[in-house]
C-alpha cells in the first residue's frame, strides 16, 4: 500500500464529566505505518531520543524484505527508513532502540541472523548498520526482546528471551559479548540504570510464585531478586522500570492484581513493593492490560504524575491512556484509542520527549492497520533530561538532552556553575563542579529562561581521609572528603549505623557505635549512593 502520512488530524478529547481534572488532551495521528515501512510495534518497542532531537525506533515486521525496519521519525511525523532487515542480519525488532553514550543506537532482533536465534546491532544516526553479535542459543541465550542499554562504564547491558537459558549480558560498542548472569526467566523489560549504579530489570515469570521478578544486576554480573510478583498484587511485568527523583522505581504488570487487569506499582531500590493502582480485566471505560512502561515529564498544572497506557479495553476496546499521581491518589482517563480514527492497542512504551509531548506507536490501527505514530499533549511542559547516567563524582562528564541549547549561558548543579559544551541545539555535556549537591540540573538558555532536568543528579560522595584511625566505642571520628553535604547515614565496619553530624560539604563527624567492628567507614547519601573508605578504622577495646 502507498506510503501515507496522516493528515495530522488533531483530536481534542475532553475528559469525562466527574473526573477530578477537566483539562484538555490533544492527540495527533502523525504517521500511519504500511507494508513498505514496517508494521506492528509491540512491547517493549522503545523509542530513543537522539542528540538531534529526532526519535529512533524499529518495527517488528514488514518493510522492504518483510523482516522489520529501523527508522528515524521527525516530531511532525516524517519517517526515514534507515535499515531494512533481510533475515540474514536479523528478523523482528521487538525491543526498539536505546542510545549509547557514544550517540549511536543499539537494538536486538528477536530472530534471524547467522544462527537464527537473534542478533545485537548498532546503527548510527546516518543509517550505517553493523551487526555486533549473533546469538547461538548456548550459554549466550537466544531470542532477545529488549535493546541493550548503556551504563557508566560505556558498555551496554541486556537480557534475553526464552532460549536454552535466559541470560543477562554485557557487550562493548565494538561487539565483544560476555554473558554475566542467568535470569530467573525470559525478560521483555529493558534494563534501567539506577542512580546507585546498579541495573534494574524484570522477568515475565520466575520467582517464588512463577509470576515474575524484579531484580538488580551489577555490571560485574551479581544478580539479586528483590521482588517476586505473586499474582494478587500483579503478575507478568512486560514493561521497563522508571526511576523518578524520589529514588523509587515505577512500573506496570500486564495482568494480576486484585481485579486481574494489571497494576501500576512503586518499587524501592531495595525491593519494597506497593500497588498504586489496579485495573479491572475487561474494563470498558478505563481499559486494562498495561504492557507499556510509564513516563513522566515536567507537569506544573497537575503536579507530579505518571503517564501510561492500557493495551486493551476502554469504550472502543482499543486501549486507553491515563494519568496517575505518583502516590496513586488520583487517576484520570486521558484518551480512548480508536482503531477507525487513529491507532489501537498501544502495547509499546511511549517516550516523553523533552519538548513536553508524549510520543508513541500503536500496534494496530491506521489505514493499513499496521500501527500509528502519535503525539499526545497532556499538559506537560518542555524540560531537560539527564541521559542514562544520573549519578557521578565531581569531575564526571554528564550528558543532557533537551532543546534550545544553542547559545546557552550556564549550566548549574543546584547552584554550582559547571563547565559545559553545547554539541547541538538538543544536546550538551557538562562537568560536575566542586560544590555540586544532589538535585535537578538547570540550563540557562540564550534568551535567559531556564530548563530543569526532570531527574535529580545524584552527586557521589568521596571519603578522602578520617581521623583518628582507631579508637574504642564512643570515639568521635572526623571524616573528610567531597560531596558529603547530602549524608543520610554513616556506618562502621560491619555497617553498624552511627550518630553523625554534617559539618560541611567536605566534613562529617561520627561517633563509633556500640557493636562496631574493625573495617572500612561508609557514607550513604540520597538515591542509595555509597562511599567506602579505602582504609579500615580499627575498633579498640
Amino acid at each position: 500500500m502507498k506510503h501515507k502520512f496522516a493528515n495530522s488530524v488533531t483530536l481534542i478529547i475532553v475528559l469525562l464529566a466527574g473526573m477530578a481534572s477537566h483539562a484538555q488532551v490533544t492527540y495527533t495521528d502523525l504517521y500511519e505505518f504500511d507494508d513498505p515501512h514496517g508494521c506492528c510495534v509491540t512491547y517493549p518497542g522503545l523509542l530513543a531520543q537522539g542528540r538531534d532531537g529526532y526519535l529512533y525506533g524499529g518495527t517488528f515486521s514488514e518493510g522492504k524484505y518483510g523482516y522489520g525496519t529501523v527508522f528515524r521519525m521527525s516530531l511532525e511525523g516524517g519517517l526515514t527508513t534507515l535499515h531494512d532487515f533481510d533475515s540474514t542480519d536479523g528478523n523482528g525488532v521487538q525491543g526498539g532502540l536505546s542510545m549509547g553514550l557514544d550517540g549511536n543506537f543499539y537494538g536486538t532482533t528477536y530472530q534471524g541472523g547467522a544462527h537464527h536465534f537473534g542478533t545485537i546491532f548498532q546503527i548510527k544516526p546516518d543509517g550505517t548498520f553493523t551487526t555486533l553479535y549473533n546469538f547461538g542459543n548456548a550459554n549466550d541465550g537466544a531470542y532477545p526482546k529488549t535493546p541493550p542499554v548503556p551504563a557508566a562504564d560505556g558498555n551496554l547491558y541486556g537480557v534475553t528471551g526464552n532460549g536454552t537459558v535466559p541470560v543477562a549480558y554485557r557487550i562493548t560498542t565494538a561487539g565483544k559479548f560476555t554473558p554475566i548472569a542467568t535470569l530467573p526467566s525470559q525478560s521483555y523489560s529493558p534494563l534501567v540504570l539506577g542512580a546507585n549504579g546498579l541495573l534494574y530489570g524484570m522477568t515475565e515469570y520466575g520467582g517464588d510464585f512463577n509470576k515474575g521478578t524484579a531484580f538488580t544486576l551489577s555490571t560485574k554480573g551479581v544478580l539479586k531478586v528483590i521482588h517476586s510478583f505473586d499474582g494478587a498484587h500483579g503478575a507478568q511485568p512486560l514493561s521497563p522500570l522508571l526511576q523518578w527523583s524520589d529514588g523509587n522505581f515505577y512500573g506496570t504488570t500486564s495482568n494480576g492484581g486484585p481485579q486481574s487487569g494489571g497494576v501500576v506499582f512503586r518499587l524501592s531500590p531495595s525491593g519494597t513493593y506497593t500497588v498504586l493502582h489496579a485495573f479491572q480485566a475487561g474494563d470498558t471505560v478505563n481499559g486494562y492490560d498495561p504492557t507499556a512502561g510509564l513516563v513522566t515529564g515536567r507537569d506544573f498544572e497537575h503536579g507530579s504524575n505518571l503517564y501510561g497506557l492500557n493495551s486493551l479495553g476502554g469504550a472502543l476496546g482499543d486501549g486507553t491512556a491515563f494519568r496517575l499521581k505518583f502516590d496513586g491518589s488520583s487517576y484520570s482517563l486521558l484518551y480512548t484509542f480508536d482503531r477507525n480514527n487513529g491507532g489501537s492497542n498501544p502495547s509499546a512504551t511511549p517516550i516523553a520527549h523533552t519538548n513536553g509531548t508524549i510520543y508513541g506507536i500503536t500496534q494496530h490501527g491506521g489505514q493499513s492497520d499496521d500501527g500509528v505514530f502519535y503525539g499526545m499533549n497532556a499538559g506537560t511542559f518542555e524540560f531537560a533530561s539527564l541521559f542514562a547516567v544520573t549519578s557521578g563524582k565531581i569531575g564526571a562528564t554528564v550528558q543532557i538532552l533537551g532543546q534550545g541549547f544553542t547559545g546557552a549561558k550556564s549550566v548549574m548543579f543546584f547552584g554550582a556553575s559547571a563547565n559545559f559544551k553545547v554539541v547541538s541545539d538538543n544536546f550538551l555535556t557538562a562537568t560536575v563542579p566542586d560544590g555540586a549537591v544532589t538535585g535537578p540540573v538547570r540550563i540557562i538558555r540564550a534568551n535567559g529562561d531556564s530548563l530543569y532536568t526532570v531527574q535529580n543528579f545524584y552527586v557521589t560522595p568521596q571519603i578522602l581521609n578520617f581521623s583518628p584511625p582507631s579508637g574504642p566505642v564512643g570515639t568521635v571520628v572526623t571524616i573528610t572528603g567531597k560531596s558529603l553535604a547530602d549524608t543520610l547515614g554513616v556506618g562502621f565496619g560491619n555497617r553498624k549505623p552511627a550518630q553523625f553530624t554534617v559539618n560541611s560539604d567536605g566534613q562529617v563527624t561520627a561517633t563509633v557505635p556500640a557493636g562496631a567492628q574493625t573495617g572500612p567507614i561508609g557514607i550513604q547519601t540520597e538515591g542509595g549512593i555509597v562511599a567506602i573508605s579505602s582504609s579500615k578504622f580499627t575498633v579498640t577495646k
